[in-house]
């Protein structure tokens, strides 16, 4: 699954889980400070999760396309000129 199908899951299950602490909250009769606070903090978490999901769609449009590289060996002709780092060049002496 990618990241925003797992974002997605996660905001389905506290979509339930709000819903199902609104039933609780009708059953207990609703006027307790420990429940309310439980409501409020799904709710929290629900737009926490939705600001997630925002930023993982944002993060995978601005996502650079990938370069393939071939696994052929470069051409040696490209290196004839070119100096090895550290070493120097291959004709001639380090001072």
């Amino acid at each position: 699954m990618s990241v925003y199908d797992e974002l997605t899951s996660v905001q389905r299950c506290l979509d339930d889980l709000y819903r199902s602490l609104g039933r609780l909250e009708q059953q207990t009769g609703g006027g307790g400070l420990d429940t309310r606070r439980v409501r409020v903090d799904a709710g929290h978490l629900r737009d926490s999760v939705a600001l997630l999901r925002d930023s993982a769609s944002d993060a995978a449009a601005r996502r650079p396309d990938l370069v393939t590289i071939s696994d052929t060996p470069y051409d040696a002709a490209l290196w004839t000129d070119s100096d090895d780092e550290g070493l120097g060049a291959r004709d001639r002496h380090a001072p």
